[in-house]
């Protein structure tokens, strides 16, 4: 039932910002999700596996242009399609 054969394999650092040079259109074709400290996050930005990091929106900041502010959150970071 897993057709893991046409999809890309998911970087060690990945963005959902269009800007940044970490974004990657191929990987979200498809559905993924990200495990931090064992519990499924939905509000992760970006995240790097090899350093350990995810990167959430604060609530309610916003940076000059309008972005939101992201903080990072360091622990065990997994990657997984769903």
């Amino acid at each position: 039932m897993n057709d893991n054969t046409n999809k890309p394999a998911l970087p060690d650092r990945l963005s959902i910002n269009p800007r940044s040079k970490f974004y990657v259109e191929e990987v979200f074709n498809f559905d993924i999700g990200i495990r931090h400290n064992g519990k499924e996050r939905s509000d992760v930005e970006e995240y790097c596996i090899s350093e350990g990091w995810i990167k959430v929106a604060a609530p309610k900041a916003l940076d000059r242009r309008g972005q939101p502010l992201l903080m990072t959150v360091k622990g065990t970071v997994e990657a997984f399609y769903r």
